[in-house]
């Protein structure tokens, strides 16, 4: 009997590891591939807070910065968010030459401001906790900020936007330059997080996952992670929100190609 089972579990991983060499054209799916796919939403990563995700047919991208070129093969966004002012959120002329005549761009009312002379025609305004129902898609901005609050941190509450953004139930939350906020921990329902790691402009590892762990995304993409001292350990924060619920599936992409 047992060896009835045995040779049953021999074939049965072989039939999963031929039907992934077959998917991935030859080579057996590893978790770090891009793009990432779960349900109906692929994940490509470009670098640090800019990503592309295709939803259905949709195309959402985070951030633009680095140049059209980084996006080439990736087709026109429909939808653009912009999470905060600084340089590895925003670029003007990275933003003109990827938006096209109906793409539509969020954006925090400080981003505005700085792009008085943007040809950009459709940009929208979302401010913390403000929700925009567009066709099938629903944005939310959530506050994003640094702890302890002042007026002089570099990233004070209600200048910068993160977003939930939901589509036919699946929920995506990017989080942006924050902290472990109360806000995030209070998250529900999220689906795919983004959650972002470096000293001294987000937060720490450890509280990162700690916030995680209490939000309980599906997925937990560490995103955003190099700060001055090089970048973040992502094992550490896969290996302590594991510990704490297995449930929690942490996703390590590569955003530093270079």
């Amino acid at each position: 009997m047992k060896k009835i089972l045995l040779i049953g579990v021999i074939v049965i991983a072989a039939f999963v590891i031929y039907a992934l060499y077959n998917q991935s054209g030859g080579d057996v799916i590893k978790e770090t591939e891009v793009p990432e796919v779960l349900g109906d939403v692929v994940i490509t990563p470009i670098s640090h807070a800019t990503m592309a995700l295709e939803w259905d047919g949709e195309i959402v991208y985070t951030d633009p910065v680095g140049g059209a070129e980084v996006f080439e093969g990736i087709p026109t966004p429909d939808v653009i968010l912009i999470t905060d002012i600084h340089g590895d959120h925003l670029n003007a002329e990275t933003l003109e030459a990827v938006a096209g005549p109906e793409t539509v761009v969020f954006m925090p009312q400080a981003v505005a401001d700085m792009l008085t002379e943007t040809a950009i025609k459709n940009i929208t305004v979302i401010a913390n906790g403000e929700k925009v129902e567009m066709g099938t898609f629903s944005v939310e901005a959530i506050p994003m900020y640094n702890l302890p609050e002042s007026d002089d941190s570099r990233h004070t509450k209600g200048r910068g936007n993160g977003y939930v953004l939901e589509r036919t139930g699946t929920r995506v939350y990017i989080a942006g330059d924050t902290a472990d906020i109360p806000e995030m921990r209070a998250l529900e329902n999220i689906d795919i997080a983004f959650v972002p790691m470096n000293l001294p402009f987000t937060m720490t590892v450890e509280d990162a996952a700690d916030a995680t762990i209490e939000f309980a995304p599906k997925k937990a993409y560490p995103y955003h992670y190099r700060g001055r001292d090089g970048l973040s350990d992502i094992e550490v924060f896969k290996q302590i929100v594991n510990d704490a619920d297995p449930a929690i599936e942490v996703v390590l992409l590569n955003w530093y190609p270079e």
